[in-house]
């Protein structure tokens, strides 16, 4: 893990539906932060900032709607919620999926290609960078998507093969791999700088 310095003392919530949260909240602890894990809307109402896990996103997406928590989250998000999709996130956040016509929080202006990587690369580990604030950062990919189509004002920070696989609009930042399964903690920590402290 990264050496940090002395921060403000941030309540992050991590979208707790279904998914890879955990390591999602060990990350935020690690980080001198309070996590929130956010099962209701109650919760959305105590957070500073939103990190929606991998997992499944088309039962995640039903959830959000079961517990009525999809109109408040994108309403939230709309009005300036730093939020981080991590590869089932990323297609949440997505306003289109490619051969689906079922979208979720319809948020960020880009087309999401689900389980992009096929069999074969289906989990893969590989170095990549993040704009020019990151390098070296190993992206782990489970099963992964990536963006296939984004609008100008969505600004790509990493390429695996050609593919997007982070970018960033406004108060959103989606990748389409797991940083949460590492031991680096530098995207958690960019989230946090770039997109909650700048609130």
């Amino acid at each position: 893990m990264t050496c940090i310095a002395e921060k403000k003392h941030l309540h992050i919530g991590v979208l707790a539906l279904q998914g890879a949260f955990r390591e999602h909240v060990d990350h935020i602890k690690y980080l001198g932060h309070q996590p929130v894990e956010v099962r209701n809307v109650k919760a959305l109402s105590e957070i500073d900032g939103l990190i929606i896990p991998g997992g499944e996103s088309t039962t995640m997406g039903k959830l959000l709607n079961d517990f009525e928590m999809l109109v408040p989250l994108k309403e939230l998000i709309s009005s300036g919620l730093p939020v981080w999709g991590t590869c089932a996130g990323l297609i949440l956040l997505a306003k289109n999926i490619e051969n689906d016509s079922t979208v979720h929080l319809a948020a960020m202006d880009v087309t999401a290609v689900r389980n992009a990587y096929g069999r074969q690369l289906g989990s893969f580990k590989t170095n990549t960078s993040i704009g020019n604030v990151i390098s070296d950062f190993p992206a782990v990919f489970i099963r992964a998507p990536y963006i296939s189509k984004c609008d100008n004002s969505v600004e790509v920070l990493s390429l695996v093969d050609d593919k997007i696989v982070c970018a960033r609009q406004d108060n959103m930042l989606v990748t389409a791999f797991h940083p949460e399964l590492t031991d680096d903690t530098r995207m958690l920590e960019f989230f946090i700088d770039t997109f909650i402290n700048k609130n």
